[in-house]
């Protein structure tokens, strides 16, 4: 047996550039690179191997270890989960750093794969610079804070140890159930110790995204239920996103007069003017939908681990006769709500019952019923979207809803909308209008600030030439903006409108609506020596960070300044003043947010007494 002596470190690098995926036909790298900010602990041996390799391996210098993973998940998104990148960090504070975005690709089944360093294996210098000393436990570092957010954890004790390991971490990888964030913690002492591995342990390998079927007595079933089916419903998650089912979908629901919802993970699955889509469901869905949810007799849940924005905290689908199938390709998944399981790949499950359903089709007075609904849907989204209205938007500042139609009435199909969290993505979710699959971006799954602009870098480098627009909140904005230097260093263009309500608005109207008085939320109810200098000039921040960038003074300036952003040739900022307590008012379904038992004052214990009404809608 052939053998090469490298260190553990250069071994890494040499296996994971050999690693490839047949996406349709078409060999590519699985990785697309490696975020890297360097550190002791990986600068010496980890970031000696990355140089050597660049041709093979590229490696991107980023700003925050958080920003990073949050780039390297969107990618991962962006790409259908097939295609995905890397992620080192030094040990301690930059291995913690991640944690954040870690969590988040492992809520919303994300792969990424992080390579933080960590404490001497030998021990022989310790404590070490950034060690966290457990007072009972050696062993322990704060890499292990890793191991309840990550699906594959390992921490490299020995440099032959990455032989069995590293073959495990693309299994995880690139697994249609289990994938999401694989941590490999290298102690920087292995890191740099040689050893003659095996030569055909680098040899190149190709993967191939597996595809399960649906098992028959399954298929049965789910057949035998629609079959009885005369009201059923469709919801569209980001499984049938991830297993390029879109046009699959969008076929069987028109065949059989099927009306289709879509979660936020979902949403673009069907065009906003298809003829069964009716829009958002859910907490943040439309009208339409969550209206034709309760009338429902079936719901056919794709891809979706319907959480409790999509259920309405499991108050949705609550009626007696009412079942539910659940066609997922994660058994933990598929069980949920006590649905009839349909374990299988989305793609393929579908096709599996449209043979099944041949010669079935609902009768259209269903569909023409949902037709109706979400035409009233589009009539309320160009008044809530106008700037046309009696309330003028050259007088009022304006509400999100109208920011919005503004960047759709002058985007383009391609354009591609980024955004994670705060009050912007309910009302994407109700009123962006995605007409090409991959034009919707939100995060949603962990709802987290802060991902926006380095979510958008993400998507930007793996859809390079589609328009990115990232739209943000000036809380979010100011939680993790730094990736936006990145982008105008690595050149990949991204254009951010933020939308400065000055202060966290959306958990203000939640505080209001829970019978609690704003506090600590917008800026003018925290303390502050003076307000008027607690505001921000995003724009001003953004031109230092390298961007370019405009503060406008009211939304009719919004259509020339997208013009000047697209004309630009690098990232370009967008900042105005928003309405910080209008939203849309229609759509939406109830969710449980506990309300004080002890209420202060007779609102507050209104809405209390509100609250427990509307929780015995519960089941349990």
């Amino acid at each position: 047996m052939k053998t090469i002596k490298l260190t553990m470190a250069q071994a890494v690098v040499k296996y994971l550039s050999a690693q490839y995926i047949n996406i349709d036909d078409e060999i590519q790298p699985v990785f697309a690179g490696v975020f890297a900010i360097f550190g002791h602990g990986n600068v010496a041996s980890l970031g000696q191997a990355l140089e050597q390799n660049q041709s093979k391996l590229a490696t991107f210098r980023a700003h925050t270890e958080q920003g990073m993973v949050h780039a390297a998940v969107a990618y991962a998104k962006a790409n259908k989960r097939q295609r995905m990148m890397i992620c080192t960090s030094s040990i301690g504070p930059g291995a913690t750093n991640m944690l954040t975005s870690v969590a988040l690709a492992h809520v919303n089944r994300l792969p990424v794969l992080l390579l933080p360093s960590d404490y001497f294996a030998s021990r022989t210098p310790d404590p070490v610079l950034q060690q966290l000393e457990s007072f009972s436990d050696p062993t322990l570092s704060v890499n292990d804070c890793f191991k309840p957010i990550s699906r594959y954890f390992d921490r490299i004790m020995r440099a032959e140890q990455i032989i069995n390991s590293l073959p495990v971490a693309m299994q995880t990888l690139l697994d249609p159930e289990y994938c999401g964030p694989v941590t490999l913690s290298l102690p920087q002492d292995v890191q740099a110790e040689a050893f003659d591995y095996p030569e055909e342990f680098f040899a190149k390998r190709i993967h191939y995204i597996r595809q399960a079927p649906l098992n028959n007595r399954e298929l049965e079933q789910a057949v035998g239920v629609l079959l009885q089916s005369k009201k059923p419903l469709i919801i569209a998650g980001g499984g049938v996103y991830y297993a390029k089912a879109c046009e699959t979908l969008q076929q069987f629901s028109k065949k059989y007069n099927i009306p289709v919802a879509e979660t936020q993970a979902g949403k673009g699955s069907l065009a906003w003017n298809h003829p069964n889509y009716v829009g958002a469901i859910g907490v943040t869905g439309s009208s339409a939908a969550n209206d034709i949810a309760q009338q429902a007799d079936v719901v056919l849940a794709i891809g979706t681990r319907l959480q409790d924005f999509t259920t309405g905290s499991r108050v949705l689908f609550t009626r007696k006769k009412i079942k539910l199938l659940q066609l997922n390709v994660g058994h933990f998944d598929s069980i949920k709500h006590n649905a009839l399981s349909l374990c299988a790949d989305a793609k393929l499950g579908i096709l599996q019952l449209d043979q099944g359903l041949s010669g079935w089709k609902v009768e259209k007075k269903w569909l023409a019923l949902a037709q109706r609904k979400i035409a009233t849907w589009h009539s309320y989204y160009d008044q809530i979207t106008s700037i046309d209205g009696s309330t003028s938007a050259m007088d009022n500042l304006p509400t999100d809803a109208q920011v919005l139609g503004q960047i759709k009435r002058y985007g383009k199909a391609s354009d591609i909308i980024v955004c994670a969290a705060g009050g912007l993505p309910g009302e994407l979710h109700k009123l962006w209008r995605t007409e090409q699959v991959g034009g919707y971006h939100v995060e949603y799954g962990y709802s987290c600030m802060g991902y926006e602009i380095a979510g958008g870098l993400g998507v930007k480098m793996a859809e390079p030439e589609r328009e990115v627009i990232v739209v943000v909140g000036d809380g979010s904005y100011l939680m993790l903006n730094s990736e936006l230097a990145s982008s105008v260093m690595l050149g990949y263009k991204i254009i951010v409108i933020v939308l400065d309500n000055r202060g966290f608005a959306c958990i203000n109207r939640l505080q209001n609506a829970t019978g609690n008085r704003s506090f600590n939320n917008l800026l003018k109810d925290c303390p502050s020596i003076d307000y008027e200098h607690s505001e921000v000039n995003f724009a001003l921040h953004a031109k230092a960070l390298g961007a370019e960038s405009e503060k406008i003074n009211n939304i009719r300036e919004l259509k020339p300044a997208l013009n000047r952003a697209r004309l630009s040739p690098k990232s370009y900022l967008i900042s105005l003043l928003t309405d910080s307590h209008k939203a849309s008012s229609k759509g939406g379904f109830w969710w449980d947010v506990a309300v004080a038992e002890v209420p202060f004052d007779a609102n507050s214990k209104n809405i209390y007494q509100a609250y427990k009404k509307a929780k015995t809608k519960q089941p349990y």
